[in-house]
C-alpha cells in the first residue's frame, strides 16, 4: 500500500474495518450529479437531514472537505474530484455485476452501453446494433452521443463498455486502447436540390458564397478542415453555423442551401443529401472503438465488438 498516500490510505484502512459504506458512494455521486443537497435527496427519495448527515459522516471519515458551496450550487474541491472518480467506477462496476448475475439468472445476455461522438459512426453501429438485436433480442443497447471528453471519463469510470466512432488522440488519457475498424473520408454534402450540385468542376472557392456548417472549434476534424482550407489559400467562410449534432445537421441541409463536412457514408445512406465532386485531400476519418486497457468486455459488449469488426470488413 505503498502507493496509497494521506486521506486515500486511511480511507483504505476504514474501508477495511468496514466504515466506507456503499450509502456514502451514492449520496457523494448523487450531490455531484445534481449541484445540491436537496436535488440529490429527491433523487434518492431520502430527507435531506439524512444526505447532509452521510455526507458529512464521509468527510470526517476522509479526513476532507469534499464540495463547496457556490452560486452554482455544490462544487467537488479537488480530494472530491478524486474521490468520486473511484465512486464512480466501483458503483458502475457493482451495477455490471448485478446486471450479468441477473441476466445469467434470466438466460439472457445482459446491458452493453455504447458512447457514440456527434460525427461519428452513423452507419457502422446502426447495422451492428441490428445484428446484434437479430441474435440476441433479448441484450439491451444503451447508446449515448456526447464528446469524447465526456465518454473517456465515463468508460474509464465504467458507466460505457465502448466508444464507438471518429477515433480521437488518446496519448494524454491514461488507461485506454483503441481498434480501428476502418477509414472513410469526408466529403462536402449537400441537398438534392442544391445549386452547387448543377457546376460542372465545383472547387472550395466557388463554394464560399454559400452558408456552411463546420465541425466544432477545437476538434481534429475542424482543424483539419481550416487546413484544407489554408492549403487552398482561402479564409474560412464567414457565414457558418458550428454544430455537433448530426440530426440538427442534416435538417439544416435539407432546409437550406448550407453546406458540411460529412462522412461519405452519410451522404450515401440519405436519399436528400448528394456529396459534392469536391475533393478534401488528406481528410479522411480514422473510425473504430475505443476501450479500457486490461478491463475484459462482458459478453454483449463483446458480442458487438465482433459484429463491427464483421461489418468494418465488409465495406
Amino acid at each position: 500500500m505503498d502507493h496509497i498516500f494521506g486521506w486515500e490510505r486511511e480511507a483504505a484502512i476504514d474501508l477495511l474495518r468496514g466504515r466506507l459504506k456503499l450509502r456514502h458512494l451514492v449520496v457523494v455521486v448523487a450531490v455531484a450529479d445534481h449541484g445540491s443537497v436537496l436535488r440529490a435527496a429527491d433523487r434518492l427519495t431520502l430527507a435531506q437531514p439524512a444526505v447532509t448527515r452521510c455526507l458529512r459522516e464521509l468527510e470526517h471519515l476522509l479526513g476532507v472537505q469534499l464540495f463547496v458551496r457556490g452560486p452554482r450550487g455544490m462544487t467537488p474541491t479537488p480530494s472530491g474530484e478524486v474521490f468520486l472518480e473511484h465512486a464512480r467506477t466501483v458503483l458502475a462496476e457493482l451495477r455490471r455485476a448485478g446486471e450479468r448475475v441477473s441476466g445469467h439468472a434470466k438466460g439472457v445476455m445482459g446491458t452493453v452501453r455504447v458512447g457514440t461522438l456527434p460525427a461519428g459512426s452513423s452507419v457502422l453501429l446502426p447495422q451492428a446494433i441490428a445484428d446484434l438485436k437479430r441474435s440476441h433480442p433479448d441484450v439491451t443497447v444503451v447508446v449515448d452521443d456526447a464528446t469524447f471528453g465526456t465518454h473517456a471519463a465515463r468508460l474509464l469510470s465504467g458507466e460505457l463498455d465502448l466508444i464507438v466512432g471518429r477515433l480521437n488522440p488518446i496519448t494524454r488519457i491514461d488507461g485506454l486502447r483503441q481498434i480501428r475498424l476502418r477509414y472513410e473520408p469526408m466529403r462536402l454534402v449537400v441537398r438534392r436540390e442544391h445549386p452547387a450540385l448543377t457546376r460542372k468542376e465545383p472547387t472550395l472557392a466557388g463554394l464560399l458564397d454559400h452558408p456552411w456548417i463546420l465541425p466544432l472549434q477545437q476538434t481534429v476534424l475542424r482543424r483539419e478542415v481550416e487546413q484544407a482550407f489554408a492549403d487552398e489559400g482561402l479564409e474560412l467562410p464567414t457565414d457558418l453555423v458550428e454544430c455537433a449534432s448530426i440530426l440538427t445537421v442534416r435538417a439544416l441541409l435539407r432546409q437550406t442551401d448550407m453546406i458540411a463536412v460529412l462522412p461519405e457514408s452519410v451522404a450515401a445512406a440519405d436519399r436528400d443529401l448528394a456529396a459534392l465532386a469536391v475533393p478534401l485531400e488528406g481528410i479522411m476519418r480514422p473510425v473504430g472503438v475505443t476501450l479500457v486497457h486490461g478491463r475484459p468486455l462482458a459478453p454483449p459488449a463483446a458480442r458487438l465488438l465482433d459484429l463491427l469488426r464483421v461489418r468494418a470488413a465488409a465495406g
